[in-house]
């Protein structure tokens, strides 16, 4: 088994809890739930669904380059949503970041999530090592 390297992503905030923003075993990448935490730390949870959607992806972009990796990378996609009622907006707020690449998803409806937070986003990405 390779070595896993703890990754940190430079301008998220630290890990409030006993976990990295991502590891990488080998080419594997596997990134931990992103929430909707703005850079500084401050919280979206009293922001509407389509602004949490797009802070959540924008930090999940961020730790995927921390790794070396981006979307087009991603082979899977786990998605926590907190209401069903926005998949929709979800899934087209989600297709514009990922454009053509589709990655093996789930969206599993929550009931609740930290801060008020609408959803929370973690991934698995494969990277060839130069």
């Amino acid at each position: 088994m390779p070595p896993i390297e703890l990754i940190t992503a430079p301008g998220l905030p630290i890990p409030a809890g006993h976990y990295s923003h991502a590891t990488r075993a080998g080419n594997l990448v596997c990134v931990s739930g992103q929430l909707p935490m703005r850079p500084d730390g401050t919280h979206t949870g009293d922001r509407p669904f389509e602004e949490q959607a797009e802070q959540t992806l924008a930090n999940l972009r961020t730790v995927l380059e921390a790794a070396g990796a981006s979307f087009s990378d991603c082979i899977e996609v786990t998605v926590y949503l907190v209401g069903v009622e926005h998949w929709k907006a979800f899934n087209e707020i989600y297709a514009r970041h990922f454009g053509e690449w589709k990655p093996a998803r789930a969206v599993v409806p929550v009931s609740a999530l930290h801060y008020g937070y609408l959803l929370e986003i973690s991934a698995r990405a494969w990277v060839e090592r130069n």
